[in-house]
């Protein structure tokens, strides 16, 4: 049986080919529109337009069209906001029929840091959850990104209040570059250091830190950069415009078992303690981990519309666990027992 975590699977196999090999299957003008446009960490690689998405040209707008236009005395028209414009309306058009499961079944960075937690799970690595407080002060990072680094310091760097670094100050530290680059045998991204200024250099070191961090961390932790990416912080501000969403109705024993939280990648709680809009929280990807590990009928789904895509099912739920945890580690099968021959 073809379940909807191997259906995903597939999904991401099939995109991180096209995302991390693009350019080499569409050639440079349709990779780099494919790559600024989807709404995920997608660079479709080449050697002319590697480490693009909807963030960078975002930031470059804000850089170049709008901080040196207004530096420049110019009068702010048509001809300077309707690229930055059409790039953001580019990202809501996606946006709208998927919604987040961008971040979950697509983004090619997502995808590796799945890989290397299902690498610690088989390794039998301990597991690394945010709970509680720590959770709590991670949450708002996202927001800090995207607030800071993609939206206001490249405003401030075209206002002419920094070095050209600035331009996209958030793209300069992205692990997504690093590991889509790698990921083609190419290690510019991380040989590089630039000298031509401080703040490139600055870039660069904290780069590859943030990079080796995201690496190894996510052995032991589930989507780690995950949850301070501004992708998700942008996903999450519209995520109420899209038909697309996670449901999930009222039920008595909700929060009692707590196994949907569980089996969260993004380790969140509001999953088996809330219902309604509230249990859709901002962190969400929409993976469906939490309705393939709901042990009652009906109780969690994902729709678009009012048309239900998967809904959780006791039968579904154990067949799952048959497999694997809730947590991502692999059942081991015991193998059956050896009847004694003839002879014996």
């Amino acid at each position: 049986m073809m379940t909807l975590g191997r259906v995903r699977i597939l999904v991401q196999a099939v995109t991180f080919l096209v995302l991390v090999y693009g350019g080499n299957l569409f050639g440079y003008y349709l990779a780099q529109k494919l790559s600024q446009s989807f709404p995920s960490l997608a660079c479709a690689f080449n050697q002319e337009t590697g480490a693009y998405c909807t963030l960078i040209s975002l930031q470059h707008g804000l850089y170049h069209r709008v901080g040196e236009g207004y530096q420049m005395l110019q009068r702010i028209t048509v001809d300077m906001l309707l690229p930055t414009l059409f790039t953001f309306l580019t990202f809501l058009a996606f946006f709208v029929v998927l919604n987040k499961t961008f971040c979950a079944w697509i983004c090619p960075l997502g995808t590796v840091q799945e890989w290397l937690y299902a690498l610690g799970r088989r390794l039998s690595l301990p597991l690394r959850r945010l709970e509680g407080t720590a959770l709590a002060r991670v949450r708002p990072v996202k927001w800090v990104v995207l607030i800071a680094l993609v939206l206001v310091i490249p405003l401030i760097g075209g206002l002419g209040y920094g070095p050209h670094a600035l331009v996209d100050p958030f793209c300069q530290l992205c692990p997504s570059r690093m590991v889509n680059t790698l990921l083609t045998a190419n290690v510019e991204q991380g040989l590089a250091v630039p000298t031509n200024d401080w703040a490139s250099a600055a870039f660069a070191a904290g780069r590859n830190m943030l990079f080796g961090f995201v690496i190894v961390a996510a052995l032991v932790m589930r989507q780690p950069f995950c949850r301070i990416c501004p992708m998700l912080a942008l996903h999450a501000a519209f995520r109420r415009v899209s038909p697309l969403r996670l449901v999930k109705i009222q039920h008595d024993r909700c929060a009692s078992c707590g196994i949907c939280t569980k089996a969260c990648p993004m380790d969140i709680p509001e999953i088996s303690a809330c219902h309604g809009a509230k249990a859709f929280h901002a962190d969400c990807t929409m993976c469906g981990r939490c309705a393939e590990f709901c042990p009652d009928d009906g109780i969690i789904k994902l729709k678009w519309g009012p048309v239900t895509l998967f809904s959780s099912a006791k039968e579904y739920f154990r067949r799952r666990l048959q497999r694997e945890k809730p947590d991502g580690t692999p059942v081991k099968v015991k193998a059956p027992a050896r009847r004694p021959s003839a002879a014996e």
